[in-house]
């Protein structure tokens, strides 16, 4: 992994914030088969981005207001693929908040650097608990 994928990738994890509150599809940030794990919070697997666009859809006013990510860390795991782990804030509409972790995995294709699978951890518990 070279600066620019780094910088790359960074941009896009960081990007996820944006898209998903202004109510963009998923397609920019995730590949088409994306495993994104929300089973830490009650929602199991979600399989592709059809999936994923339609499930956002349904939560509705139900979804944060806010994404926040912070303090990724890049690790390489091999020539097309990183992991990504990185910290997240989401805001409710009401003004409660979350502290969450997001563990990433993201590869290169085509048209860019992509999350394949992305694991979403709550936190609940102060010092690893």
């Amino acid at each position: 992994m070279d600066l620019d994928d780094r910088i790359a990738i960074t941009d896009l994890i960081s990007m996820h914030g944006h898209l998903v509150d202004a109510g963009e599809p998923p397609d920019r940030l995730f590949t088409p088969d994306v495993r994104y794990d929300v089973s830490d919070l009650g929602g199991g697997v979600i399989v592709g981005t059809t999936a994923l666009w339609e499930a956002g859809l349904t939560l509705g006013d139900g979804n944060p207001v806010g994404h926040h990510i912070t303090n990724i860390v890049l690790t390489e795991v091999g020539q097309d693929e990183v992991a990504g782990l990185s910290k997240a804030i989401g805001i409710m509409a009401d003004g409660s908040c979350a502290s969450l972790t997001y563990k990433d995995v993201v590869v290169r294709t085509p048209a860019g650097w992509r999350i394949s699978h992305r694991q979403v951890i709550p936190r609940r518990r102060p010092l690893g608990r």
